[in-house]
Order: structure tokens, then sequence, then C-alpha cells
């Protein structure tokens, strides 16, 4: 199964595809970000995103997609543009057919520290650790973005032995 995690942004996405084998260990199969041009109108911006996430789709083929949700901001400037740029991405992802699961940031964090409080050093030496990575992968936003898949391939276990037991 191989599930990829978007960190929203209009400057930078962070993207990360992470690999669950049947043994349940996970491995990170490519992670980086995408940029769009800070001097470049929203609207061009924007469709470069959506044009830059489909050849992702195309060229990894994941199975699921995993997107952490905005968080309060108090920039409401910033908050918007990222609103924005999910909402982007996530028609991308349904455009691909691809099943889309949403994630707060507390969630993403006790999901991957095992603390919904844990600071961004803890989450990304645990993506490190949890993908058996010699570094912690940067940028911080690629990092966050395997985080994001993690939480994903956790949430699915979780749903995976909920739905067994019952």
């Amino acid at each position: 199964m191989l599930i990829l995690g978007i960190d929203p942004g209009t400057a930078l996405t962070g993207y990360g595809l992470v690999r669950e084998a049947q043994d349940g260990s996970l491995h990170s199969h490519a992670f980086g970000v995408i940029r769009t041009d800070s001097h470049q109108a929203m609207p061009a911006r924007l469709l470069e995103l959506f044009h830059s996430l489909r050849l992702l789709l195309e060229n990894e083929k994941p199975d699921e997609a995993a997107v952490e949700e905005l968080y309060f901001q108090r920039n409401v400037t910033n908050a918007i543009s990222v609103g924005q740029a999910r909402g982007v991405l996530l028609l991308g992802l349904a455009e691909a057919g691809l099943p889309v699961s949403e994630y707060s940031p507390r969630q993403i964090k006790l999901a991957v520290a095992g603390n919904g409080g844990a600071d961004k050093r803890q989450v990304q030496q645990m993506v490190r650790a949890l993908l058996n990575l010699p570094d912690i992968p940067r940028p911080d936003d690629a990092a966050d973005a395997l985080a994001v898949a993690i939480c994903h391939t956790h949430s699915r276990r979780m749903l995976g032995a909920r739905s067994t037991a019952e």
C-alpha cells in the first residue's frame, strides 16, 4: 500500500510517500516539496500546484492520500491562501479518484510521536526513526508530509482492528 501524505502550503507544499509492507513495516518511498513562485499571481500559483500534483500522482500512483487539515492561524491572509492551496490539492486528489483522509495537526502529532502536543523536532525525529532514515527529511514541509502519511497508516490499522473486532 502506497500512501501519499500532503502538508499544504502556497509557497511550499510538502509531499511524502510511505509504503506499508505486508509485515506492517513502513518505508519512505519518496518525499519533497512542490514550490510555487511568490512573484506570480495567486491563480497562476494554484494552477502550478494543481499541475504538479497531477504529475506526481501520474508518476507515483499512490493507493490513498492524506492531507493535513488547516489549523487556526492568527494571520488571516496566510490562512486564506493555505486554504486555497488545500482546496486545489483536494480537487486534484478527488479528480484522480483517490480515497482521501484529513487529519488535524494534533492527530498527526499523537499518531507519530505519541503526544498531541509534541513539538516539531520531536515529530521529525520520530518520522526519521519510524521510517529508518539516516537523517531527518528536509525541508520541514517534506518531513511534515511524511508524518501525515504515517498518521494515515496508523489510522488505517486502528480502523482495520476495530472492524475485525466488531
